[in-house]
């Protein structure tokens, strides 16, 4: 049995609210994405990100599936 890494479980995801650099709109962001659209001016809005597994795991880029992988290694 394979069992999935507990950040990537779909019942710890939680909404945020994060501010838009450009105008101020308060956007939702969700704790597994790093970058959303303003639905006001269309401007990204990226969260600051810490250090995580994704930085010094080498099973990482087989553990969270190889796009999400490259999506973080930006």
């Amino acid at each position: 049995m394979i069992q999935k890494c507990p950040g990537q479980d779909d019942r710890n995801i939680k909404p945020e609210t994060i501010t838009c650099p450009d105008c101020g709109y308060k956007a939702e962001i969700f704790s597994d994405e790093i970058k959303v659209r303003c639905l006001k001016c269309k401007g990204l809005i990226c969260r600051e990100r810490l250090p995580s597994c994704v930085d010094w795991c080498k099973a990482a880029r087989e553990c969270i599936a190889e796009e999400k992988w490259k999506q973080l290694k930006k």
